[in-house]
This record gives structure tokens, sequence and C-alpha cells, in this order.
């Protein structure tokens, strides 16, 4: 940047693009300084077909690592934009992030990268067929859910895990409700003491000629303010074992 200090006037770098680069898309892409803008970040989401937030998301993991101006805005070039394109097509295939991230180092070529993500996809269509056959099977028993002998057919499924199927995690996946649960009702119990706190607090300060000592009346607020701290204890064991799976009663039969 070029001071003028005589005439109060500072000329800032005016930051252009190379020879060759396409004029369109650097003029979309070359920095971020406008980014507040909607109908700026919608052109980029048309030229490119990756979100704001995507971009950010792949920033954070790591995929992409545009420059920065003297000025501190991001400075997206041809490669970066060119790099978003191939994340696109890689993560359209539902190529994992570790996967991307370790052909953009160069320790897995996109060939055995590819191949690697080949075999995932024959192993979860392998799963995807076996459970459609039991479900098919199922179907086909005219069994009713009141007399449905789940034990044989969990027995069934053991085996065939044993074997290598994969069948749906649901430790993973019944986890959000049984979590929200847990916290709604914590919250609610909180909220509760809560107010009962604020509840005493302003009856003392109503009468405070008829409030009891200080002591009596610090132990009367620590006792819900106790009962809080209990709650929050208790929640974030439940978190744990939630997480862990150590009470996921339907996994363990």
């Amino acid at each position: 940047m070029e001071q003028h200090n005589d005439v109060c006037l500072a000329v800032d770098d005016i930051y252009l693009p190379a020879d060759g680069i396409d004029m369109h898309k650097w003029a979309v892409v070359a920095c971020d300084q406008y980014t507040s803008q909607p109908e700026y970040w919608h052109e980029v989401e048309q030229l490119v077909g990756v979100t704001k937030r995507n971009i950010r998301f792949y920033e954070k993991e790591g995929l992409l690592s545009p420059g920065r101006t003297d000025n501190g805005y991001r400075d997206y070039g041809e490669e970066d934009v060119e790099a978003l394109r191939k994340i696109k097509l890689l993560r359209k295939l539902d190529v994992p992030l570790e996967e991307i991230r370790r052909m953009q180092q160069g320790t897995l070529t996109l060939t055995d990268g590819v191949r690697r993500h080949i075999i995932q996809l024959e192993r979860a269509q392998d799963n995807l067929a076996t459970m459609r056959s039991l479900c098919q099977e199922l179907a086909e028993s005219g069994e009713q859910l009141a007399s449905l002998d789940a034990g044989r057919w969990l027995e069934k499924m053991e085996r065939m895990e044993e074997g290598g199927t994969q069948f749906m995690n649901i430790r993973k996946n019944d986890i959000v409700t049984r979590y929200g649960g847990t916290v709604a009702a914590a919250l609610v119990f909180v909220a509760l003491m809560g107010g009962l706190i604020a509840l005493m607090v302003w009856g003392l300060t109503v009468e405070p000629a008829e409030a009891p000592p200080l002591g009596l009346m610090l132990f009367l607020l620590a006792i819900p303010g106790v009962v809080i701290i209990g709650v929050l204890l208790a929640l974030w064991q439940r978190i744990k074992q939630i997480r862990g799976g150590e009470e996921d009663a339907a996994s363990k039969y």
C-alpha cells in the first residue's frame, strides 16, 4: 500500500490475474473481500457447484488451502477451483474425506483410492442385498409382530455377521433420539430449579425485614443449586454412556 500523508491518501494494492487465467472465473472466485454479498456466492455456486458452507468445511478439513492477500482475504485461484471440482467429484462418489486427504498428500494414488472404495461399495451392496433377502423372507413368512420370534431371526443375523455381513449399526443410528430426550429432561429440571432459586431471591427482597438469617438464607439457596450441579453431572455421565453404547439394551439381544 502506497501512502501519501501530505494529502491524506493511501493507494491500496491492486491484484490482477496472471497470464492465461480465465478472467470470468478469476472475477468470481479471486478473493472473498465481498463474500458477504449473497449474489456473489450465488455466482460462485453456479460456477463451481459447491456452496460457501462446503468451501468453508473443506478448508477446515484441510482439503482446500487458498492463499491470502496482504489484506488477509482468501485468494481463490484457478488451482483452487479445480481442487474444488475434484473434491466434489470424489465426494459425490461417497469417497471418504480421509481418503481424499491422503490422495492430495500423495500417500495414496487415485487408482488405489478408487479401487479401495470399490471394495467398500461392493461390500455395502452385498450387505444391502442380504438385508433385502432377509426382509423378503420375513415378509413371506406370514408372521405377525405380536407372535414374531425375533430371537430366531436375530440369531440368524448374528451368524451372518460372524461371516462378515454388516447390518445397520443401531448403537450409532439410534443415538439421537435417546440423547435428545435425556438432555431435554435435564434442561427442564434445571430450569425448574433455577426458577425456584429466582423465586426465593425475589421473596427475600420483597420483605427484607422478615428475611431469615444470612446463613440460613444461603443454605436454602444452596439446596437447589446443589441439585442443579448433581443433575448436570448425571447428565454428563449419561451422555458418556450413550456415546459408548454401554446401556444400549437393544443391541445386547
